[in-house]
């Protein structure tokens, strides 16, 4: 491999992550969720869980509740 090569290499990354940052922010609210949903069920599947919690949840559930009721439809 010459440098132009990996110049090209190192192109073709950079634009991909530029795919994947545009279709990241493009994701609606309910992909995003269904993501999050996925990696913690994918977390419980392989027993990873967080240890002395500070309350964390409460405050993520209590987002959620928020966001049912006073996002637009």
């Amino acid at each position: 491999m010459d440098k132009s090569d990996a110049r090209a290499y190192r192109e073709r990354w950079q634009a991909v992550a530029k795919i994947e940052r545009q279709e990241l922010q493009a994701a609606s609210p309910a992909e995003k969720w269904r993501q999050l949903n996925a990696i913690k069920r994918r977390a419980a599947r392989l027993g990873i869980t967080r240890e002395g919690d500070d309350g964390e949840m409460e405050i993520f559930l209590l987002w959620a509740r928020l966001r049912v009721e006073y996002a637009p439809n």
